[in-house]
């Protein structure tokens, strides 16, 4: 029981699944990385392909974000600091993160997560991204996540998103996805109609109902795949802000992908051995 706690621990403070060997070479177990294949020249991208088993292409812990969005951290930074709206600051002062600029000890947290609700999507790249496995059908895009064992649809169908926060049947953790190729190499999607029960990264930065997430997966070779994520709410924010830009490497599709998934009853044995006596509060 004290290794699974252990693992628990680990998988929250985005440390858990990884091994370190030489200088930067830190891997999933079977992963490769670019480190692995230094001087050769990658073979062309095939048309219209996304799929297959993908991890960040500089090391395992690459798309692993404990204080924040990777290209905005909360790190007290003017350069980092998001284009909140007076709501979306009120919003982001009222959450109490583990990480990042207004960070509390984890057993006085109101984030969600840690109590095993869906993290949601961004947060689930913007946060503890690790492997995936992107598959394609004629209907659309399935993304399948390592972490939580989650996974997403994006429909291709030609089917549009609504317009408008009112013509949402229902709010959803993972939103509500469609997407089309941009040119050969380049496909696009958006999502709309989150419920605003999730925080977007592991800082506590908010989201409101009418947030639109784009994502951006570009080939740009055999071996690689590029994903920019763009979060934009007018009610939150006053303008759209680029979260994050990753290298992703194909992986065999034999890769054997790691479970990893949220207990409440480690979440309970933890902050009772941790967590609580950590801020002071008596059992």
């Amino acid at each position: 029981m004290k290794q699974r706690v252990v693992a628990f621990m680990c998988a929250f403070s985005a440390a858990g699944a990884i091994a370190a060997f030489g200088q930067g070479e830190v891997r999933q177990p079977g992963a490769v990385y670019d480190f692995d294949f230094k001087g050769q020249k990658p073979a062309a991208a095939p048309r219209r392909d996304i799929s297959g088993v993908w991890e960040p292409a500089a090391n395992a812990s690459a798309g692993i974000n404990a204080t924040g969005a990777q290209q905005m951290p909360s790190d007290g930074k003017p350069e980092h600091e998001l284009p909140y709206t007076p709501e979306g600051r009120a919003a982001f002062l009222s959450h109490k993160p583990t990480f990042g600029v207004t960070m509390v000890p984890s057993a006085l947290t109101n984030d969600p997560m840690p109590g095993c609700d869906p993290q949601g999507f961004p947060r689930i790249v913007l946060h503890n991204f690790r492997t995936s496995r992107i598959i394609q059908t004629p209907e659309n895009v399935v993304i399948l996540y390592e972490f939580n064992k989650k996974w997403r649809t994006i429909w291709t169908d030609g089917r549009q998103l609504p317009k408008e926060v009112s013509e949402v049947p229902e709010p959803r953790w993972w939103g509500y996805s469609v997407g089309r190729w941009v040119d050969d190499y380049t496909f696009a999607a958006e999502s709309f109609g989150f419920d605003d029960r999730t925080w977007l990264d592991n800082a506590g930065r908010p989201h409101s109902d009418a947030m639109r997430v784009r994502e951006e997966y570009k080939r740009t070779d055999r071996d690689h795949l590029q994903m920019t994520i763009v979060v934009d709410d007018p009610k939150f924010y006053t303008k759209p802000w680029t979260a994050l830009i990753l290298s992703l490497r194909l992986q065999s599709p034999k890769f054997d992908i790691r479970e990893m998934e949220c207990s409440p009853s480690e979440t309970a044995l933890y902050n009772k051995l941790f967590a609580n006596p950590a801020a002071g509060i008596q059992p």
